[in-house]
């Protein structure tokens, strides 16, 4: 039997459940699900391996109008993710607006990938409601293979995988076998603590946030890492540490306990707060922070 490989990249609108489904595909939790929307900034590689199969799935940021240079490099790597994919998945809900996003629907109208369009949340609306919907993205994407889906419960992912299996085609794998992702362990140490802080504050403040681990240190006993909370404003430092740093505690107790699940390890986390005035524009911050900046 012939060995198959290849890209599956997940595009979309935000928050329509594209790292859900990323997280339920490769049955390990990769990229951030909270139900704020932009949570996913960087384009993650989640691979799954078998003996005759590699799929190496791309979760995406939402595509979204830019309004800084932080925006535009999300932008990037999700215009990216149409290019180099052997199979395209382009989600979409229940209660997405069809036009919420036209330019880069014509670029997935475009390419000569496989589509699959995943019609997620759909215990959320009737039958009837899902007919109409599928009737219509039946004309909007013709050449599509339509799958609705419950993500969060795992509703039809066993046959959407079953197609991706079916459609991937014949190569070597692209990464050894025993990886499961292309990005090092501390960038799922700072994606742990912004998901905390995506959770714990509100309005502007989790998109004005980055976080940088300036030290990961193992030894036998336990992982020592120190990480620096970015934020664009000397307000927002005040509200991260919160009363008698009472905020700051929790984000980082909260933090370390998912570490620690995460790591398989003890974890002894240190939080400090800086103020990088307006990074979200700054092409040097941004590539500091693993943004690509052309």
């Amino acid at each position: 039997m012939k060995h198959k490989a290849g890209f599956v990249n997940i595009v979309g609108n935000p928050n329509v459940g594209k790292s859900t489904l990323t997280n339920r595909l490769v049955g390990e939790r990769l990229s951030i699900i909270t139900s704020k929307a932009q949570t996913t900034r960087h384009r993650i590689l989640g691979i799954v391996n078998e003996e005759d199969y590699q799929i190496v799935f791309s979760d995406t940021p939402g595509v979204l109008k830019p309004n800084y240079k932080l925006q535009e490099s999300m932008l990037r790597f999700s215009k990216m993710a149409l290019q180099d994919a052997d199979i395209i998945i382009y989600m979409t809900d229940v209660v997405e607006k069809l036009d919420k996003n036209n330019d880069f629907l014509n670029s997935v109208k475009k390419t000569d990938s496989p589509v699959i369009l995943v019609i997620n949340k759909i215990d959320e609306s009737n039958p009837e409601q899902l007919d109409e919907l599928v009737t219509v993205w039946k004309q909007e994407l013709p050449k599509a293979e339509i799958y609705p889906m419950s993500a969060l419960k795992g509703f039809n992912t066993d046959n959407l995988m079953k197609r991706i299996k079916e459609l991937l085609p014949e190569s070597e794998a692209y990464f050894d076998k025993d990886v499961m992702t292309d990005k090092p362990v501390r960038f799922f140490v700072s994606e742990i603590i912004r998901e905390k802080i995506l959770l714990y504050y509100q309005k502007e403040i989790p998109y004005s946030v980055e976080v940088e681990v300036e030290e990961f240190k193992e030894d036998k006993k336990q992982i020592n890492i120190r990480a620096v909370i970015h934020v664009a404003r000397e307000s927002q430092k005040g509200i991260i540490i919160g009363h008698q740093g009472a905020a700051l505690k929790k984000t980082g107790t909260e933090a370390r306990k998912d570490m620690e699940k995460f790591l398989d390890k003890k974890v002894f986390l240190q939080l400090f707060v800086k103020v990088n005035k307006d990074w979200r524009d700054k092409g040097k911050s941004l590539r500091n922070f693993g943004y690509d900046q052309k």
